[in-house]
């Protein structure tokens, strides 16, 4: 599989000589569709916060699961909606490494990307809350509330990435 410059040799008309052939690069998608993975999805900002959530998840996930719990319903959900949260981003970044969406064209990727941060945002703000709430200043309970609120932030600005690039330039596009 080469990327380099390709010459493409055109036919040579019947009014005169033959010039020399010309060249150009040309970077065809067949090229991008026949690598494993997205190798541009990893630097990307899209592709980092779903990182930096990943481990925001874990981080809070950890802290509270080694502590010492006061309540145990309070926590157990504060686990459950942490795991499910991580499992979820770490699917559709799967997806978007493995160019999968290009496969499985009959599911709407971006819309079912929002309603999962929708969704896993709001449950996920619940949970540090009530988590927060009943840590009584256990330092491992406290953290990882903490840490549930960073990953809120990363996904309220997950949410409001994907509507500004699914919404609005759909919208605009509309009118060209």
């Amino acid at each position: 599989m080469s990327h380099g410059a390709r010459v493409i040799r055109t036919g040579v008309s019947s009014g005169g000589p033959a010039g020399p052939p010309t060249v150009t690069i040309a970077s065809s998608a067949a090229d991008s569709d026949a690598q494993l993975m997205d190798g541009t999805y990893f630097r990307s900002c899209a592709g980092m916060l779903k990182v930096a959530q990943m481990i925001s998840l874990l981080i809070g996930f950890i802290c509270v699961n080694s502590s010492a719990w006061t309540d145990y319903s309070a926590y157990s959900y504060f686990q459950i909606v942490t795991m499910c949260d991580l499992v979820m981003i770490l699917f559709f970044y799967i997806i978007h490494i493995f160019r999968i969406y290009r496969m499985l064209t009959c599911v709407s990727w971006p819309l079912a990307e929002f309603l999962h941060y929708l969704i896993g945002t709001i449950l996920l703000l619940i949970a540090s809350i009530v988590a927060a709430s009943k840590s009584y200043n256990i330092t491992g309970l406290v953290a990882g509330a903490v840490f549930g609120f960073l990953a809120t932030i990363l996904c309220v600005l997950s949410i409001w990435s994907s509507y500004k690039v699914s919404c609005v330039t759909q919208s605009t596009s509309k009118y060209r």
